[in-house]
């Protein structure tokens, strides 16, 4: 499916990534076209596009990164599916539900914490970052998200690839202290689609937040994923892209098909 040096685009949030010896699952969301995922208060959407793969063809996994409990970024069929045994990094809440569940090997993050895996002399470093998937008092009723920063390297403390992964969350000051903290980023995926609950609460980045996360992080590369999967999204990639390029953002932007893959690290 993917080789050494890849991200592969399954759908929604959902990519593989292989670097440096280690293979990494985001956010798996396995549904197919036509079923329903569970958003919580008895909200449901419906996905419009199949993944590009089941989740029984995917490959051996190190580690699952999940940026949140939501039914888009841990569905039914992923639960059944992925080995109970692969290690999950996801919030300190969906840690504890999903080893419920028994997933035993769960680790929750803390903002700004850290959870390292080695292999030989090859090590990956995942920090939970910033994320707020709603605005004002309404997060409350949101599940807590966390971006995460994949961070692959060597045992020396040398990082060869710096990936960046949004998770659901809106432009504000936290995302900013990320790109202070990173100011030098090689690739981002950042979910997108505008997504709005009840028809009036939006609670993650549309076009115009979008851009604005685009100025403040500054990557290198950028890869827009979680933007037409499914009925809540209400912003085109489009209208994303199209902003971009009027504000002179356009160049390091990568649109990757579902059961496409971009080298890694990317080409300049």
């Amino acid at each position: 499916m993917v080789e050494d040096g890849s991200l592969f685009f399954v759908g929604n949030a959902t990519t593989v990534l292989r670097y440096g010896g280690f293979t990494v699952l985001t956010d798996p969301n396995f549904l197919r076209r036509g079923q329903r995922a569970y958003l919580g208060y008895g909200l449901t959407s419906r996905r419009l596009v199949d993944p590009a793969v089941r989740v029984d063809e995917l490959p051996p996994l190190d580690v699952v990164v999940l940026s949140h409990l939501h039914g888009d970024h841990w569905d039914r069929v992923a639960r059944r599916g992925l080995d109970p045994e692969v290690p999950v990094v996801t919030t300190p809440r969906a840690a504890r539900r999903i080893h419920r569940q028994g997933f035993t090997r769960t680790r929750g993050l803390p903002t700004w914490s850290q959870h390292v895996l080695s292999t030989g002399d090859r090590v990956l470093r995942v920090t939970a970052l910033p994320g707020r998937h709603a605005p004002g008092p309404a997060r409350r009723l949101l599940p807590p998200v966390m971006g995460s920063m994949l961070e692959f390297g060597d045992t020396s403390g040398h990082v060869d690839l710096r990936v960046y992964v949004s998770g659901d969350t809106l432009m504000y000051d936290g995302v900013r202290r990320i790109a202070e903290r990173y100011p030098h980023i090689d690739l981002a995926l950042v979910h997108l689609g505008g997504t709005r609950l009840l028809g009036l609460l939006t609670v993650t980045m549309d076009a115009v937040q979008g851009t604005e996360w685009l100025r403040a992080v500054a990557p290198r590369h950028t890869v827009p994923i979680h933007h037409d999967d499914y009925t809540v999204f209400k912003s085109p990639l489009r209208d994303f892209l199209a902003r971009a390029e009027d504000q002179g953002l356009a160049a390091g932007i990568r649109t990757l098909p579902r059961g496409h893959s971009l080298p890694l690290p990317p080409p300049r």
